[in-house]
């Protein structure tokens, strides 16, 4: 019974024993973890300090390392800890001479020399064979750019630079014209059956617009017309060549805007002619410069025409209220022109219209017609003018133009009355901008 006692407390006293030893070491264990961890930490402030240097060169980094570390010749580089286990010289050298101090590093190397000799496949002479470490440079990584960077409008810094400010009034002048100059030519021989006789005729004309527009309420149209021809003609033996075409007629209106398409409008025309001109074969004088001169004042209203498409254009004047001037140089041109005989000059009030109208049939053919009337109520006057243009090209073109006239202001003549009418097609150069 007592053997029995004594062989269990042996037993327990063991147990506790190897507890006690198996605790003993594990603390010891962890107590040399902790060493080797603050070991590293203090080596890795040292290398974090070292590199923060960029003015060092790799040699020089290596060199200051190994004396902080306490080394004052050079021996095995710490990275040696990650390469495969080499027989190093300089840890022998140094654990076993009496006037040098093993480092950490070399007390580690030399405790797995002697320890597990197994784990060491390579010498530093084949280390020296293969060459030296080379000093890698630092990578940088970038973060990967948030979705916000990606997403979000970065706002662009305009350049800041001295800008000349130009402040240009607005023009409200528009300038448009044409001109043209055409040609006729006609031969018949002195046997042609029917009779006849050979001319040559030419006409030539200029049209200039200037007009204003404010864009708000005020319009103020002008308008000069010139128009000259000549013909020849043998029958007529006291005049080498007569007049055919022979204007110059001004028309100024001036616009207040009632509606989007309605103006009140004032409008001045006045026309007299370039030359003078005779019968055939006479010295009877037929017409001279202001002789007539023809002035028109007129009040009422405009209505604008944009119609089919834009290809009818032009506008429509009708003036309830009108003043006539005539005036004649020669007193023998009187009679003529609707004057009494011996005076100068013809005054009276009416009413007055005028239509100016441009449709364009196609890119090749227009019609530009202009009717005028105007009424005392005890003659009228009524002018259609219509002019037909064929353009072959920019340049080429052909034109007919019809003029009927009405006047009861003058004498009847023959079976005409008091219809008068002139007519006559061309060819030759025409040109607008």
């Amino acid at each position: 019974m007592k053997f029995k006692y004594l062989l269990f407390l042996s037993l327990c006293f063991g147990v506790s024993t190897v507890s006690a030893q198996s605790s003993f070491g594990r603390e010891r264990h962890h107590l040399r973890l902790l060493q080797y961890e603050d070991s590293l930490n203090i080596f890795r402030q040292k290398l974090d300090s070292l590199l923060a240097d960029s003015e060092l060169s790799g040699a020089a980094k290596r060199r200051l390392l190994r004396e902080r570390l306490g080394e004052s010749e050079p021996g095995i580089e710490y990275n040696s800890i990650f390469l495969p286990p080499t027989f190093y010289k300089s840890v022998s050298r140094k654990n076993f001479s009496l006037d040098k101090t093993p480092t950490l590093l070399d007390k580690a190397m030399l405790n797995l020399y002697l320890s597990r000799p197994d784990l060491v496949v390579r010498t530093e002479t084949q280390l020296e064979r293969i060459g030296g470490t080379v000093d890698a440079e630092p990578i940088r990584i970038d973060h990967a750019p948030e979705i916000v960077d990606q997403v979000a409008p970065k706002a662009i810094e305009p350049d800041v630079a001295p800008v000349d400010v130009v402040i240009l009034k607005p023009n409200f002048w528009a300038f448009t014209g044409d001109y043209y100059l055409q040609f006729l030519q006609n031969y018949v021989s002195s046997n042609w059956y029917q009779g006849g006789e050979s001319n040559y005729s030419m006409v030539g004309a200029i049209t200039l617009n200037a007009d204003y527009n404010n864009k708000q309420k005020v319009k103020w149209d002008n308008r000069l017309e010139m128009k000259l021809g000549f013909q020849t003609s043998r029958e007529d033996t006291r005049h080498s060549f007569r007049t055919s075409e022979n204007l110059l007629r001004l028309t100024s209106k001036l616009g207040l805007q009632a509606s989007k398409k309605w103006y009140y409008t004032a409008q001045v025309m006045g026309y007299t002619q370039f030359m003078r001109q005779w019968k055939s074969n006479s010295d009877e004088l037929t017409t001279e410069f202001l002789g007539p001169f023809v002035m028109n004042i007129s009040l009422g209203m405009d209505y604008n025409v944009l119609w089919l498409k834009k290809r009818l254009t032009g506008t429509i004047h009708l003036a309830p209220i009108a003043y006539n001037f005539k005036y004649v140089k020669r007193t023998i041109l009187a009679t003529r022109y609707g004057i009494e005989e011996n005076k100068h000059q013809l005054h009276d009030f009416g009413s007055q219209f005028t239509i100016d109208l441009n449709w364009k049939f196609s890119d090749n053919i227009s019609w530009k017609t202009r009717l005028y009337g105007y009424t005392t109520y005890e003659r009228a006057e009524l002018e259609w003018e219509n002019t037909f243009t064929f353009q072959f090209n920019k340049w080429i073109s052909t034109k007919l133009f019809v003029y009927p006239r009405f006047d009861d202001g003058v004498a009847r003549i023959g079976n005409h009355g008091y219809w008068q009418l002139k007519e006559y097609m061309s060819i030759g150069f025409s040109y607008s901008f």
